[in-house]
């Protein structure tokens, strides 16, 4: 390597850039405003800060500040920069026209206070997502109200809790929960109230079907279960599973983060679940990850379908050849469910995520959304067939949309490690050390995004470090080498938060 390409490296690679305040000088500015040709007001004293003439705001020029957000942007990975594998996560590729269609002015400018008569274009839109999502999973009736997924989990638990309560039966105190179940699961179930019985999961991966058993009984509310799960696989009982559950007289609620797998090929309220959040920010490709924001509809059938959230939106005075999709000219307006547990958010939902899902579905159909799953099973079973020598999956098996395999399989390196090294390469690691029914797990999910050389590309860098973690442990345990900052010691960083820049 040349000297002048050393430099480079070091200095984009190794070195952070000087921050807004290291570089501000007295007097610079961004923008120059004209005098105000309008009288003046002070603001109340009460409005103002104490210390206001102690603040130390960075003093620079438009293009310094420019740059400053510029390069922190890309220090981030995204999708839209790189392969991201983040398993149980679907971090596709979210197509542009749902940006547009979100940021239409009609849409984007219409104030969530408006009158209903002033709100039907967005009534039309939800109430027809509404119809879409129920067809999709095999649900009566769909609230778009939850904001993201664990919010529409605690949605379906309390439910279940009210549909409980409704009958007098009260004595049901317990969920179900398998042990390969997402955190916020258990989490779901103590707040609403109820005690979380663990399941374990057989040597196939699934849910134990005679432990399952045994744990039904009349103090059983319902169980929570991930189908397709987060070891990436179908449950291949889980007819026998819902029957189980429904024979005590409990209920089951399906947590829907692993819908990108069987979109169109199979409806879980066909399977008997009764109760079902959808992730609009995983399958349905609205922006995911950053923090948000997300959508966390939940579907019901006929048994709970009264007891979601409201308002949700209905048709009003429909003319005589009116549609059920509400593709007429019809009224649309705010109806609470008859035995609602309330609403759960402010407003009705994230609309934005709402029109994101709305054109995407729009844009591929029926046949469409069966082939975006069909594609991610492919795309998972392509690549685990592709890293089975170096990172083999713990199931033995057909996957659906992500497999799990061991990062620890090489003496003296952590799945950490592996990940770490990964960022060397260009690419975001996968999920580490979940599902915790996998020992060192290290989860991948490609997404139906991806196209073969991608993934190809990706095994190839896996089988790099691979080699590396068998001939050079030390260099895995110093990754990444390339990125602005090193390794951070997460503990630390915890336990230390440093939540602000503070000027010297």
């Amino acid at each position: 390597m040349s000297t002048n390409q050393s430099a480079a490296n070091h200095r984009f690679g190794d070195t952070i850039p000087p921050l807004l305040y290291e570089i501000s000088r007295s007097g610079r500015r961004a923008v120059r405003l004209p005098e105000s040709d309008v009288p003046s007001t002070r603001l109340p004293a009460e409005l103002l800060r104490d210390d206001h003439d102690e603040l130390r705001l960075p003093e620079v020029s438009e293009q310094d500040v420019v740059r400053h957000f510029t390069r922190l942007s890309h220090a981030n990975m995204a999708i839209d920069t790189t392969f991201y594998p983040l398993g149980s996560c679907t971090m596709k590729y979210n197509p542009k026209v749902n940006e547009a269609v979100a940021s239409h002015s009609g849409f984007a400018s219409h104030h969530p206070l408006a009158t209903t008569d002033d709100s039907q274009g967005s009534l039309a839109v939800m109430y027809r997502l509404q119809h879409m999502l129920a067809e999709i999973a095999g649900f009566s009736q769909v609230s778009l109200q939850p904001a993201a997924g664990a919010q529409g989990e605690l949605t379906g638990i309390l439910m279940i809790r009210a549909y409980h309560e409704s009958r007098g039966d009260t004595r049901r105190r317990k969920i179900l929960v398998p042990d390969s179940a997402h955190g916020t699961n258990p989490a779901t179930v103590t707040m609403a109230g109820y005690e979380a019985v663990e399941i374990p999961s057989d040597a196939e991966g699934n849910v134990d079907l005679g432990a399952l058993r045994e744990a039904c009984g009349d103090d059983v509310a319902g169980l929570m279960i991930t189908n397709p799960n987060t070891a990436g696989l179908f449950e291949r009982n889980i007819e026998a599973v819902v029957d189980a559950v429904h024979g005590c007289g409990g209920l089951v609620y399906g947590d829907g983060a692993n819908f990108n797998a069987i979109l169109g090929i199979v409806r879980p309220g066909d399977l008997g679940i009764d109760v079902m959040h959808f992730n609009l920010h995983k399958t349905f490709s609205t922006p995911h990850g950053g923090g948000g924001p997300g959508a966390g509809p939940v579907g019901a059938n006929e048994t709970l379908a009264d007891f979601l959230p409201g308002p949700i939106v209905g048709m009003s005075q429909p003319s005589p050849d009116a549609s059920d999709d509400g593709s007429d000219d019809s009224r649309y307006e705010f109806v609470s469910p008859a035995q609602s547990i309330g609403r759960l958010r402010s407003f009705h939902g994230n609309f934005g995520m709402l029109l994101r899902a709305y054109a995407y579905i729009l844009l591929h159909g029926a046949d469409g959304l069966r082939a975006i799953s069909e594609n991610a099973v492919i795309n998972a079973n392509y690549l685990r067939h592709l890293t089975r020598d170096v990172f083999p999956a713990k199931f033995d098996r057909t996957c659906m949309h992500e497999f799990v395999s061991v990062g620890s399989r090489y003496e003296g390196v952590s799945t950490m490690d592996i990940a770490k090294r990964l960022l060397d390469y260009g690419y975001h690691a996968p999920t580490v050390y979940f599902p915790l029914i996998v020992k060192d797990a290290l989860m991948v999910e490609p997404t139906e995004s991806e196209n073969r050389e991608t993934l190809e590309l990706f095994a190839e860098a896996l089988a790099l470090v691979a080699r590396e973690a068998g001939n050079d442990p030390d260099l895995l345990h110093e990754a990444p080498l390339t990125t602005p900052r090193r390794r951070l010691d997460e503990v630390a960083a915890v336990r230390n938060l440093v939540l602000r820049y503070e000027p010297v």
